[in-house]
Protein backbone atom coordinates (compact mmCIF):
# COMPACT_ATOMS: atom_id res chain seq x y z
CA UNK A 1 0.00 0.00 0.00
CA UNK A 2 1.17 3.50 -0.17
CA UNK A 3 1.98 5.22 2.86
CA UNK A 4 3.65 8.73 4.46
CA UNK A 5 7.04 7.67 5.95
CA UNK A 6 8.71 9.57 7.83
CA UNK A 7 12.22 9.84 6.53
CA UNK A 8 14.22 12.24 8.66
CA UNK A 9 13.77 16.39 10.12
CA UNK A 10 11.64 17.89 7.39
CA UNK A 11 11.55 15.34 5.13
CA UNK A 12 8.48 12.62 4.26
CA UNK A 13 7.76 11.16 1.01
CA UNK A 14 5.32 8.66 -0.03
CA UNK A 15 6.55 5.07 0.02
CA UNK A 16 4.98 1.37 -1.02
CA UNK A 17 5.24 -0.16 2.53
CA UNK A 18 3.86 -3.75 3.48
CA UNK A 19 0.28 -3.90 3.40
CA UNK A 20 -1.07 -4.30 7.27
CA UNK A 21 -2.33 -7.64 8.30
CA UNK A 22 -4.32 -9.00 11.35
CA UNK A 23 -1.91 -10.16 14.07
CA UNK A 24 -4.34 -11.08 16.71
CA UNK A 25 -8.10 -12.33 17.04
CA UNK A 26 -8.97 -8.90 18.21
CA UNK A 27 -7.48 -6.79 15.51
CA UNK A 28 -9.75 -5.32 12.57
CA UNK A 29 -8.22 -3.70 9.58
CA UNK A 30 -9.47 -0.64 8.49
CA UNK A 31 -9.75 1.41 4.55
CA UNK A 32 -8.94 4.75 5.78
CA UNK A 33 -10.66 7.43 3.78
CA UNK A 34 -9.90 10.43 6.20
CA UNK A 35 -6.11 11.24 7.94
CA UNK A 36 -5.69 14.52 9.26
CA UNK A 37 -2.52 16.26 10.10
CA UNK A 38 -1.81 17.26 13.86
CA UNK A 39 0.09 19.85 15.26
CA UNK A 40 1.98 17.08 17.57
CA UNK A 41 2.58 15.30 14.35
CA UNK A 42 4.71 18.61 13.57
CA UNK A 43 6.96 18.47 16.34
CA UNK A 44 7.81 14.86 14.48
CA UNK A 45 8.30 16.28 11.12
CA UNK A 46 10.99 18.85 12.61
CA UNK A 47 12.71 16.07 14.63
CA UNK A 48 11.97 17.83 17.92
CA UNK A 49 11.29 14.00 18.77
CA UNK A 50 12.57 10.75 18.69
CA UNK A 51 10.90 9.47 15.80
CA UNK A 52 12.04 6.10 14.20
CA UNK A 53 13.21 6.37 10.24
CA UNK A 54 10.99 4.46 8.62
CA UNK A 55 7.72 4.82 10.31
CA UNK A 56 4.19 5.55 9.27
CA UNK A 57 2.71 8.86 10.28
CA UNK A 58 -0.77 9.42 11.20
CA UNK A 59 -3.16 9.41 14.25
CA UNK A 60 -6.11 11.15 13.64
CA UNK A 61 -7.66 8.29 11.72
CA UNK A 62 -11.34 7.39 10.17
CA UNK A 63 -12.45 4.68 7.90
CA UNK A 64 -14.21 1.54 6.89
CA UNK A 65 -13.68 -1.89 8.28
CA UNK A 66 -12.81 -4.12 5.22
CA UNK A 67 -11.06 -7.21 7.41
CA UNK A 68 -12.02 -8.52 11.07
CA UNK A 69 -10.03 -10.86 12.86
CA UNK A 70 -11.65 -13.97 15.12
CA UNK A 71 -12.09 -13.03 18.04
CA UNK A 72 -13.96 -9.37 17.51
CA UNK A 73 -17.87 -9.38 18.25
CA UNK A 74 -19.15 -5.74 17.98
CA UNK A 75 -17.66 -4.05 14.56
CA UNK A 76 -18.62 -5.93 11.63
CA UNK A 77 -17.02 -5.65 7.98
CA UNK A 78 -18.52 -2.28 6.11
CA UNK A 79 -18.82 -0.07 9.57
CA UNK A 80 -17.62 3.42 8.92
CA UNK A 81 -15.66 3.95 12.33
CA UNK A 82 -13.43 6.86 14.10
CA UNK A 83 -10.72 5.85 15.95
CA UNK A 84 -8.88 7.52 18.84
CA UNK A 85 -5.61 8.32 18.83
CA UNK A 86 -4.61 7.21 21.70
CA UNK A 87 -5.26 2.96 21.92
CA UNK A 88 -6.49 1.27 24.39
CA UNK A 89 -6.68 -2.66 25.97
CA UNK A 90 -9.88 -1.96 27.82
CA UNK A 91 -9.20 -4.38 30.51
CA UNK A 92 -5.73 -2.98 32.04
CA UNK A 93 -6.28 -0.95 35.86
CA UNK A 94 -5.95 2.22 33.57
CA UNK A 95 -8.47 1.56 30.88
CA UNK A 96 -10.56 0.37 33.57
CA UNK A 97 -10.72 3.84 35.26
CA UNK A 98 -11.21 5.29 32.20
CA UNK A 99 -7.86 6.60 31.47
CA UNK A 100 -7.38 4.82 28.19
CA UNK A 101 -4.50 7.78 27.28
CA UNK A 102 -2.70 5.39 29.78
CA UNK A 103 -3.26 2.10 28.82
CA UNK A 104 -0.98 -0.42 30.10
CA UNK A 105 -0.97 -3.22 27.62
CA UNK A 106 0.53 -1.03 24.75
CA UNK A 107 4.26 -2.08 23.65
CA UNK A 108 5.91 1.90 24.81
CA UNK A 109 8.20 2.54 27.40
CA UNK A 110 5.66 4.37 29.27
CA UNK A 111 1.87 4.28 30.01
CA UNK A 112 -0.40 5.04 26.96
CA UNK A 113 0.35 4.16 23.23
CA UNK A 114 -1.15 6.16 20.07
CA UNK A 115 -0.50 5.32 15.66
CA UNK A 116 2.30 6.45 14.35
CA UNK A 117 3.78 8.66 17.38
CA UNK A 118 6.94 8.92 18.48
CA UNK A 119 7.73 6.98 22.10
CA UNK A 120 4.07 5.31 22.34
CA UNK A 121 4.73 2.32 20.72
CA UNK A 122 5.33 0.34 17.00
CA UNK A 123 1.79 1.23 15.85
CA UNK A 124 2.09 2.12 12.42
CA UNK A 125 -0.02 5.06 11.80
CA UNK A 126 -2.98 5.68 9.04
CA UNK A 127 -1.55 8.52 6.61
CA UNK A 128 -1.89 5.26 4.85
CA UNK A 129 -4.21 3.17 2.51
CA UNK A 130 -4.94 0.80 5.34
CA UNK A 131 -4.33 0.75 9.19
CA UNK A 132 -4.01 -1.98 11.83
CA UNK A 133 -6.62 -1.67 14.51
CA UNK A 134 -5.54 -3.72 17.77
CA UNK A 135 -8.77 -4.17 20.27
CA UNK A 136 -11.14 -3.43 18.09
CA UNK A 137 -14.03 -3.85 19.90
CA UNK A 138 -12.72 -1.56 22.54
CA UNK A 139 -11.01 1.24 19.87
CA UNK A 140 -13.25 1.22 16.96
CA UNK A 141 -16.23 4.32 17.41
CA UNK A 142 -18.52 2.76 15.09
CA UNK A 143 -20.80 5.70 13.45
CA UNK A 144 -23.90 6.67 12.90
CA UNK A 145 -25.61 6.57 9.24
CA UNK A 146 -24.47 10.00 8.33
CA UNK A 147 -20.98 9.29 8.67
CA UNK A 148 -20.14 9.67 5.14
CA UNK A 149 -21.93 13.01 4.52
CA UNK A 150 -20.23 14.45 7.73
CA UNK A 151 -17.26 13.10 7.81
CA UNK A 152 -14.69 15.68 8.02
CA UNK A 153 -17.00 16.45 11.27
CA UNK A 154 -16.08 12.59 12.39
CA UNK A 155 -12.65 12.56 11.91
CA UNK A 156 -11.98 15.47 14.51
CA UNK A 157 -13.37 12.64 17.15
CA UNK A 158 -10.07 11.43 16.52
CA UNK A 159 -8.17 13.71 18.26
CA UNK A 160 -8.92 17.49 18.21
CA UNK A 161 -12.44 17.71 19.28
CA UNK A 162 -11.90 16.01 22.56
CA UNK A 163 -8.51 17.05 22.98
CA UNK A 164 -10.17 20.35 23.15
CA UNK A 165 -12.95 19.23 25.10
CA UNK A 166 -10.52 17.73 27.53
CA UNK A 167 -8.71 21.23 28.20
CA UNK A 168 -11.93 22.53 29.33
CA UNK A 169 -12.97 19.50 31.38
CA UNK A 170 -9.49 19.94 33.23
CA UNK A 171 -10.12 23.36 33.93
CA UNK A 172 -13.79 22.69 34.89
CA UNK A 173 -15.76 25.05 32.80
CA UNK A 174 -19.48 25.71 34.03
CA UNK A 175 -21.88 27.98 32.59
CA UNK A 176 -21.81 31.56 32.42
CA UNK A 177 -17.96 31.80 33.17
CA UNK A 178 -15.35 33.17 31.90
CA UNK A 179 -12.53 31.63 29.86
CA UNK A 180 -9.02 32.52 28.31
CA UNK A 181 -7.29 29.68 26.09
CA UNK A 182 -4.14 30.57 24.80
CA UNK A 183 -3.58 29.25 21.28
CA UNK A 184 -6.12 29.09 18.64
CA UNK A 185 -4.42 26.53 16.75
CA UNK A 186 -6.92 23.37 15.94
CA UNK A 187 -7.17 21.83 19.80
CA UNK A 188 -7.42 25.72 20.49
CA UNK A 189 -10.36 26.65 18.83
CA UNK A 190 -11.91 22.97 19.84
CA UNK A 191 -10.74 24.26 23.51
CA UNK A 192 -12.56 27.33 22.55
CA UNK A 193 -15.96 25.63 20.64
CA UNK A 194 -16.17 23.79 23.55
CA UNK A 195 -16.17 26.18 26.27
CA UNK A 196 -18.73 27.70 24.46
CA UNK A 197 -20.94 24.08 24.07
CA UNK A 198 -20.29 23.88 27.85
CA UNK A 199 -22.40 27.10 28.57
CA UNK A 200 -19.19 29.90 29.25
CA UNK A 201 -20.26 33.18 28.85
CA UNK A 202 -17.35 34.82 27.46
CA UNK A 203 -14.45 32.84 25.88
CA UNK A 204 -11.33 34.74 25.16
CA UNK A 205 -8.85 33.34 22.69
CA UNK A 206 -5.34 34.29 22.55
CA UNK A 207 -2.71 34.22 19.29
CA UNK A 208 -1.44 36.39 16.64
CA UNK A 209 -2.35 34.90 13.57
CA UNK A 210 -4.74 37.07 11.64
CA UNK A 211 -7.07 33.95 9.94
CA UNK A 212 -6.93 31.71 13.11
CA UNK A 213 -8.18 34.72 15.37
CA UNK A 214 -10.78 35.44 12.76
CA UNK A 215 -11.99 31.70 12.94
CA UNK A 216 -12.07 32.62 16.86
CA UNK A 217 -14.27 35.52 16.27
CA UNK A 218 -16.57 33.39 13.71
CA UNK A 219 -17.66 30.47 16.19
CA UNK A 220 -18.21 33.24 19.13
CA UNK A 221 -14.69 33.82 21.17
CA UNK A 222 -13.32 37.12 21.39
CA UNK A 223 -10.07 37.06 19.54
CA UNK A 224 -6.93 38.30 21.63
CA UNK A 225 -3.93 39.07 19.66
CA UNK A 226 -0.75 38.97 21.82
CA UNK A 227 1.28 41.08 19.40
CA UNK A 228 -0.56 44.09 20.04
CA UNK A 229 0.04 44.17 23.54
CA UNK A 230 0.08 41.96 26.73
CA UNK A 231 -2.39 39.39 26.53
CA UNK A 232 -2.62 39.25 30.60
CA UNK A 233 -3.55 43.06 30.32
CA UNK A 234 -6.46 42.63 27.39
CA UNK A 235 -7.58 39.52 29.05
CA UNK A 236 -8.18 41.73 32.19
CA UNK A 237 -10.14 44.59 30.02
CA UNK A 238 -12.41 42.27 29.08
CA UNK A 239 -13.17 40.87 33.01
CA UNK A 240 -13.31 44.22 34.55
CA UNK A 241 -9.94 43.64 35.63
CA UNK A 242 -10.69 40.29 37.76
CA UNK A 243 -9.24 38.12 35.32
CA UNK A 244 -11.36 35.22 33.09
CA UNK A 245 -12.79 32.69 35.58
CA UNK A 246 -11.00 29.47 33.84
CA UNK A 247 -7.93 28.90 31.63
CA UNK A 248 -6.59 26.57 28.72
CA UNK A 249 -3.22 26.02 27.66
CA UNK A 250 -2.81 24.29 24.08
CA UNK A 251 -0.10 25.14 22.51
CA UNK A 252 3.16 23.48 24.58
CA UNK A 253 6.55 23.13 24.35
CA UNK A 254 7.44 24.49 20.90
CA UNK A 255 5.33 27.97 22.18
CA UNK A 256 6.96 31.09 20.84
CA UNK A 257 6.36 35.25 22.03
CA UNK A 258 5.02 37.63 19.15
CA UNK A 259 8.62 38.15 18.61
CA UNK A 260 9.42 34.46 17.16
CA UNK A 261 11.92 32.99 20.11
CA UNK A 262 10.68 30.09 21.44
CA UNK A 263 9.71 30.71 24.95
CA UNK A 264 7.21 27.81 26.38
CA UNK A 265 7.37 29.56 29.99
CA UNK A 266 5.93 33.02 28.85
CA UNK A 267 2.62 30.82 27.90
CA UNK A 268 2.23 29.32 31.32
CA UNK A 269 3.12 32.04 33.25
CA UNK A 270 0.66 34.59 31.33
CA UNK A 271 -1.91 31.53 31.97
CA UNK A 272 -1.83 31.73 35.41
CA UNK A 273 -1.41 35.60 35.58
CA UNK A 274 -4.86 36.03 33.30
CA UNK A 275 -7.04 33.85 35.78
CA UNK A 276 -8.33 34.73 38.53
CA UNK A 277 -7.54 33.19 42.75
CA UNK A 278 -8.92 29.86 43.14
CA UNK A 279 -9.76 29.24 39.36
CA UNK A 280 -8.70 26.11 37.86
CA UNK A 281 -6.16 25.54 34.64
CA UNK A 282 -6.42 22.98 31.87
CA UNK A 283 -3.34 21.69 30.08
CA UNK A 284 -3.45 19.92 27.11
CA UNK A 285 -0.25 21.21 25.13
CA UNK A 286 2.25 18.61 24.60
CA UNK A 287 5.29 19.04 26.27
CA UNK A 288 8.13 16.49 26.83
CA UNK A 289 10.41 15.53 29.38
CA UNK A 290 13.39 15.71 27.32
CA UNK A 291 13.98 18.23 24.44
CA UNK A 292 16.80 18.04 23.10
CA UNK A 293 16.70 21.12 20.78
CA UNK A 294 15.18 23.03 23.40
CA UNK A 295 15.68 26.90 23.32
CA UNK A 296 17.70 26.73 27.09
CA UNK A 297 19.50 24.35 29.72
CA UNK A 298 15.51 23.65 31.33
CA UNK A 299 14.25 23.36 28.12
CA UNK A 300 16.32 20.56 27.23
CA UNK A 301 15.70 18.80 30.42
CA UNK A 302 11.76 18.90 29.77
CA UNK A 303 11.47 22.02 32.46
CA UNK A 304 9.97 25.65 32.91
CA UNK A 305 10.97 28.44 34.61
CA UNK A 306 7.12 28.83 36.33
CA UNK A 307 5.79 31.25 38.42
CA UNK A 308 5.18 29.17 41.05
CA UNK A 309 4.93 31.67 44.26
CA UNK A 310 1.93 33.41 41.75
CA UNK A 311 -0.09 30.01 41.29
CA UNK A 312 0.45 29.02 44.77
CA UNK A 313 -0.84 31.98 46.76
CA UNK A 314 -3.74 32.34 43.50
CA UNK A 315 -5.33 28.90 45.43
CA UNK A 316 -5.02 27.64 41.37
CA UNK A 317 -5.45 24.18 40.31
CA UNK A 318 -4.13 22.70 37.05
CA UNK A 319 -5.11 19.44 35.44
CA UNK A 320 -2.78 18.14 32.71
CA UNK A 321 -1.66 15.56 30.30
CA UNK A 322 -3.38 13.90 27.30
CA UNK A 323 -6.64 13.11 26.53
CA UNK A 324 -8.47 10.54 27.05
CA UNK A 325 -10.22 10.24 23.73
CA UNK A 326 -12.80 7.54 24.75
CA UNK A 327 -13.95 9.29 27.39
CA UNK A 328 -15.27 12.33 25.27
CA UNK A 329 -15.83 10.63 21.77
CA UNK A 330 -19.59 8.51 21.91
CA UNK A 331 -21.06 11.59 23.36
CA UNK A 332 -19.21 14.14 20.90
CA UNK A 333 -20.49 12.36 18.32
CA UNK A 334 -23.84 12.36 19.36
CA UNK A 335 -23.30 16.11 19.39
CA UNK A 336 -22.27 16.16 15.75
CA UNK A 337 -24.88 13.73 14.96
CA UNK A 338 -27.33 15.72 16.13
CA UNK A 339 -26.49 18.83 14.27
CA UNK A 340 -24.89 20.99 17.42
CA UNK A 341 -21.32 20.69 16.56
CA UNK A 342 -19.88 21.23 13.39
CA UNK A 343 -15.90 20.84 14.05
CA UNK A 344 -15.27 20.70 10.53
CA UNK A 345 -15.54 24.34 10.43
CA UNK A 346 -11.92 23.95 10.99
CA UNK A 347 -10.68 22.47 7.96
CA UNK A 348 -8.88 24.72 5.61
CA UNK A 349 -7.73 21.94 2.91
CA UNK A 350 -8.78 19.12 1.76
CA UNK A 351 -6.27 16.95 -0.50
CA UNK A 352 -5.24 13.39 -1.72
CA UNK A 353 -2.25 11.68 0.12
CA UNK A 354 -0.17 12.09 -2.84
CA UNK A 355 -0.18 16.20 -2.03
CA UNK A 356 0.69 15.03 2.01
CA UNK A 357 4.26 16.41 2.07
CA UNK A 358 3.88 19.10 -0.05
CA UNK A 359 1.11 19.97 2.90
CA UNK A 360 3.36 18.75 5.85
CA UNK A 361 5.94 21.96 4.48
CA UNK A 362 3.49 24.55 4.34
CA UNK A 363 1.27 23.50 7.49
CA UNK A 364 4.64 23.79 9.00
CA UNK A 365 5.14 26.88 8.01
CA UNK A 366 2.38 28.43 9.33
CA UNK A 367 1.15 29.23 5.89
CA UNK A 368 -1.65 32.15 5.89
CA UNK A 369 -4.56 29.64 5.80
CA UNK A 370 -3.21 26.76 6.79
CA UNK A 371 -5.64 25.34 9.87
CA UNK A 372 -6.28 22.40 9.33
CA UNK A 373 -5.41 19.73 6.63
CA UNK A 374 -7.30 16.53 6.06
CA UNK A 375 -5.70 13.85 3.90
CA UNK A 376 -8.29 11.54 1.09
CA UNK A 377 -6.37 7.94 0.91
Amino acid sequence: MRALVYDGPREVSLKDVPDPRLERPADVLVRITSTNICGSDLHMYEGRTPMEHGRVLGHENLGEVVEVGSGVDRVQRGDRVCLPFNIGCGFCANCERGQTGFCLSVDSDTPGGAYGFAGMGSYSGGQAEYLRVPWADFNCLVLPEDAQDKENDYVMLADIFPTGYHATELADVSPGESVVVYGAGPVGLMAAYSALLRGASTVMLVDRHPDRLKLAEQIGAVPIDDSQGSPVEQVREHTGGHGADKGCECVGYQAHDPHGTENPSAIMNNLVSSVKATGALGVVGIFLPQDPDGPDELAQQGKLAFDMGQFWFSGQRMGTGQANVKAYNRFLAEVIHKDRAKPSFLVSHELSLDQAPSAYANFDAREHGWTKVVLKP
